[in-house]
Protein backbone atom coordinates (compact mmCIF):
# COMPACT_ATOMS: atom_id res chain seq x y z
CA UNK A 1 0.00 0.00 0.00
CA UNK A 2 1.49 3.62 -1.25
CA UNK A 3 1.23 6.31 1.10
CA UNK A 4 -1.19 8.23 -0.62
CA UNK A 5 -3.75 5.15 0.12
CA UNK A 6 -2.42 5.20 3.67
CA UNK A 7 -2.96 8.36 3.62
CA UNK A 8 -6.89 7.67 2.24
CA UNK A 9 -7.45 4.63 5.25
CA UNK A 10 -6.18 6.72 7.93
CA UNK A 11 -8.79 9.92 6.80
CA UNK A 12 -11.49 7.40 6.22
CA UNK A 13 -11.40 5.94 9.54
CA UNK A 14 -10.85 9.07 11.25
CA UNK A 15 -13.95 10.44 9.42
CA UNK A 16 -16.13 7.30 10.26
CA UNK A 17 -15.10 7.34 14.17
CA UNK A 18 -15.81 11.14 14.68
CA UNK A 19 -19.06 10.51 12.68
CA UNK A 20 -19.68 7.46 15.37
CA UNK A 21 -18.57 9.30 18.49
CA UNK A 22 -20.39 12.72 18.13
CA UNK A 23 -23.82 10.82 16.50
CA UNK A 24 -24.35 7.83 18.98
CA UNK A 25 -25.55 10.02 22.03
CA UNK A 26 -27.65 12.17 19.72
CA UNK A 27 -28.93 8.50 18.07
CA UNK A 28 -29.35 7.68 21.72
CA UNK A 29 -31.76 10.51 22.44
CA UNK A 30 -33.95 9.98 19.05
CA UNK A 31 -33.95 6.20 19.85
CA UNK A 32 -35.31 6.38 23.23
CA UNK A 33 -37.94 9.40 22.22
CA UNK A 34 -39.36 7.15 19.56
CA UNK A 35 -39.64 4.43 21.74
CA UNK A 36 -40.89 5.92 24.54
CA UNK A 37 -42.18 9.07 23.69
CA UNK A 38 -46.02 9.63 23.13
CA UNK A 39 -46.70 12.83 20.73
CA UNK A 40 -48.36 13.96 17.83
CA UNK A 41 -45.84 13.95 14.88
CA UNK A 42 -44.13 10.48 16.44
CA UNK A 43 -44.42 9.16 12.63
CA UNK A 44 -43.25 12.47 11.02
CA UNK A 45 -39.71 12.27 13.23
CA UNK A 46 -39.18 8.86 11.98
CA UNK A 47 -40.20 9.57 8.32
CA UNK A 48 -37.27 12.38 8.64
CA UNK A 49 -35.29 10.49 10.79
CA UNK A 50 -35.20 7.52 7.95
CA UNK A 51 -34.78 9.95 5.29
CA UNK A 52 -31.32 9.73 4.50
CA UNK A 53 -31.56 5.88 3.84
CA UNK A 54 -34.28 6.76 0.91
CA UNK A 55 -32.97 10.49 -0.53
CA UNK A 56 -30.57 10.18 -3.06
CA UNK A 57 -27.73 10.90 -1.20
CA UNK A 58 -26.54 13.58 -3.45
CA UNK A 59 -29.46 14.89 -2.39
CA UNK A 60 -28.51 14.91 0.96
CA UNK A 61 -25.37 16.20 0.71
CA UNK A 62 -26.56 19.71 -1.24
CA UNK A 63 -28.87 20.25 1.74
CA UNK A 64 -25.56 19.81 4.27
CA UNK A 65 -24.16 22.17 1.28
CA UNK A 66 -27.45 24.85 2.02
CA UNK A 67 -27.04 24.68 5.38
CA UNK A 68 -23.72 24.26 6.65
CA UNK A 69 -22.04 25.68 4.00
CA UNK A 70 -19.61 29.25 4.81
CA UNK A 71 -22.68 31.02 3.41
CA UNK A 72 -25.64 28.83 4.71
CA UNK A 73 -27.35 29.75 7.94
CA UNK A 74 -25.79 27.66 10.42
CA UNK A 75 -22.56 26.97 8.47
CA UNK A 76 -22.22 30.65 8.85
CA UNK A 77 -23.15 30.56 12.57
CA UNK A 78 -20.71 27.54 13.73
CA UNK A 79 -18.01 29.62 11.99
CA UNK A 80 -18.27 33.29 13.46
CA UNK A 81 -19.00 32.11 16.96
CA UNK A 82 -16.85 29.26 17.64
CA UNK A 83 -14.23 29.15 14.05
CA UNK A 84 -16.14 25.58 13.08
CA UNK A 85 -15.98 25.22 9.44
CA UNK A 86 -17.79 22.23 7.98
CA UNK A 87 -17.64 23.14 3.79
CA UNK A 88 -14.24 21.24 2.03
CA UNK A 89 -13.19 19.93 5.04
CA UNK A 90 -12.51 16.64 6.78
CA UNK A 91 -15.33 18.11 9.51
CA UNK A 92 -17.70 18.22 6.85
CA UNK A 93 -16.75 14.90 5.76
CA UNK A 94 -17.28 13.50 9.38
CA UNK A 95 -20.93 15.75 9.37
CA UNK A 96 -21.80 13.59 6.00
CA UNK A 97 -21.00 10.21 7.18
CA UNK A 98 -22.93 10.94 10.61
CA UNK A 99 -25.83 12.12 8.43
CA UNK A 100 -25.97 9.26 6.45
CA UNK A 101 -25.03 6.39 8.91
CA UNK A 102 -27.71 7.96 11.28
CA UNK A 103 -30.67 6.30 10.98
CA UNK A 104 -28.65 2.74 11.12
CA UNK A 105 -27.68 3.98 14.85
CA UNK A 106 -31.54 4.81 15.30
CA UNK A 107 -32.96 1.85 14.70
CA UNK A 108 -31.26 -1.06 16.83
CA UNK A 109 -31.44 1.10 20.24
CA UNK A 110 -34.56 2.17 19.65
CA UNK A 111 -35.59 -2.05 19.01
CA UNK A 112 -33.15 -2.36 22.21
CA UNK A 113 -35.05 -0.14 24.45
CA UNK A 114 -38.56 -0.71 23.07
CA UNK A 115 -37.42 -4.46 24.30
CA UNK A 116 -36.45 -3.39 27.92
CA UNK A 117 -38.66 -4.63 30.66
CA UNK A 118 -40.13 -1.33 31.73
CA UNK A 119 -41.33 -2.96 35.16
CA UNK A 120 -37.43 -3.29 36.21
CA UNK A 121 -37.12 0.67 36.10
CA UNK A 122 -39.81 0.80 37.73
CA UNK A 123 -39.00 -1.35 40.48
CA UNK A 124 -35.34 0.46 40.82
CA UNK A 125 -37.32 3.54 41.06
CA UNK A 126 -39.74 1.88 43.89
CA UNK A 127 -36.16 1.12 45.51
CA UNK A 128 -35.27 4.73 46.00
CA UNK A 129 -33.09 4.77 42.83
CA UNK A 130 -33.47 8.41 41.00
CA UNK A 131 -33.94 8.47 36.76
CA UNK A 132 -30.69 9.34 36.43
CA UNK A 133 -29.64 5.93 38.15
CA UNK A 134 -32.52 4.19 36.80
CA UNK A 135 -31.47 5.04 33.26
CA UNK A 136 -27.43 4.23 34.36
CA UNK A 137 -28.13 0.82 35.99
CA UNK A 138 -30.97 -0.35 34.32
CA UNK A 139 -32.21 1.10 31.14
CA UNK A 140 -28.64 1.91 29.63
CA UNK A 141 -27.13 -1.80 30.03
CA UNK A 142 -30.87 -3.49 28.56
CA UNK A 143 -30.18 -1.31 25.73
CA UNK A 144 -26.32 -1.78 25.54
CA UNK A 145 -26.78 -4.43 22.63
CA UNK A 146 -28.27 -1.82 20.19
CA UNK A 147 -25.98 0.64 21.36
CA UNK A 148 -23.12 -1.16 20.17
CA UNK A 149 -24.90 -2.80 16.63
CA UNK A 150 -25.91 1.05 16.11
CA UNK A 151 -21.99 2.37 16.82
CA UNK A 152 -21.02 -0.75 14.59
CA UNK A 153 -23.09 -0.62 11.64
CA UNK A 154 -22.94 3.56 11.90
CA UNK A 155 -19.35 3.26 11.00
CA UNK A 156 -19.43 0.51 8.36
CA UNK A 157 -22.07 3.04 6.83
CA UNK A 158 -19.72 5.64 7.40
CA UNK A 159 -16.52 4.27 6.15
CA UNK A 160 -18.50 3.23 2.53
CA UNK A 161 -20.46 6.88 2.59
CA UNK A 162 -19.82 8.75 -1.28
CA UNK A 163 -22.67 10.26 -2.81
CA UNK A 164 -23.53 13.36 0.23
CA UNK A 165 -19.61 13.58 1.02
CA UNK A 166 -18.45 14.60 -2.08
CA UNK A 167 -21.72 16.75 -2.97
CA UNK A 168 -20.27 18.73 0.31
CA UNK A 169 -17.33 18.40 0.30
CA UNK A 170 -15.55 17.75 -2.83
CA UNK A 171 -13.24 15.17 -3.23
CA UNK A 172 -9.62 16.84 -2.11
CA UNK A 173 -6.54 14.14 -1.87
CA UNK A 174 -5.35 14.86 1.77
CA UNK A 175 -8.42 16.78 3.32
CA UNK A 176 -11.75 15.11 2.16
CA UNK A 177 -10.70 12.41 -0.03
CA UNK A 178 -11.80 8.88 1.58
CA UNK A 179 -11.94 5.61 0.49
CA UNK A 180 -15.06 5.55 -1.78
CA UNK A 181 -13.93 9.20 -2.75
CA UNK A 182 -10.15 7.46 -3.97
CA UNK A 183 -11.85 4.67 -5.87
CA UNK A 184 -13.94 6.44 -8.00
CA UNK A 185 -10.89 8.61 -9.08
CA UNK A 186 -8.60 6.20 -8.99
CA UNK A 187 -11.66 4.00 -11.37
CA UNK A 188 -11.18 7.00 -14.02
CA UNK A 189 -7.54 6.46 -14.23
CA UNK A 190 -6.21 4.30 -16.66
CA UNK A 191 -3.65 3.22 -14.47
CA UNK A 192 -5.36 3.34 -10.92
CA UNK A 193 -6.97 -0.34 -11.08
CA UNK A 194 -4.57 -1.98 -8.92
CA UNK A 195 -5.28 1.17 -6.08
CA UNK A 196 -8.50 1.06 -6.76
CA UNK A 197 -8.69 -3.26 -6.50
CA UNK A 198 -6.46 -2.65 -2.98
CA UNK A 199 -8.87 0.49 -2.17
CA UNK A 200 -12.11 -2.22 -2.15
CA UNK A 201 -10.78 -5.13 -1.01
CA UNK A 202 -10.03 -3.22 2.06
CA UNK A 203 -13.35 -1.46 2.38
CA UNK A 204 -15.24 -5.14 2.07
CA UNK A 205 -13.03 -6.62 4.61
CA UNK A 206 -13.45 -3.12 7.03
CA UNK A 207 -17.17 -3.68 6.46
CA UNK A 208 -17.46 -7.47 6.89
CA UNK A 209 -15.58 -7.27 10.47
CA UNK A 210 -17.93 -4.67 11.43
CA UNK A 211 -21.23 -6.72 10.69
CA UNK A 212 -19.35 -9.71 12.17
CA UNK A 213 -18.31 -7.72 15.25
CA UNK A 214 -22.57 -6.22 15.43
CA UNK A 215 -23.59 -9.66 15.71
CA UNK A 216 -21.15 -11.07 17.78
CA UNK A 217 -21.13 -8.49 20.83
CA UNK A 218 -24.72 -8.51 20.38
CA UNK A 219 -24.98 -12.12 21.45
CA UNK A 220 -22.62 -11.87 23.90
CA UNK A 221 -24.53 -8.82 25.57
CA UNK A 222 -27.54 -11.31 25.30
CA UNK A 223 -25.92 -14.60 26.97
CA UNK A 224 -24.96 -12.65 29.89
CA UNK A 225 -27.99 -10.86 30.33
CA UNK A 226 -30.11 -14.12 30.07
Amino acid sequence: MSEAEATVVILSLKVALAAIVFGIVPAFAVAWLLARGRFRGKSLLQAVITLPLVLPPVVTGYGLLILFGTHGPLGSLLENAFGIVFAFRWTGAALAAAVMAFPLMVRPIQLSIEAADVGLEDAARTLGASRAMTFLTVLLPLALPGVIAGAILGFARAVGEFGATITFVANIPGQTQTMSLAIYSLLQSPTGDAAALRLILLSIALCAVAIIASEWFARRLARKRS
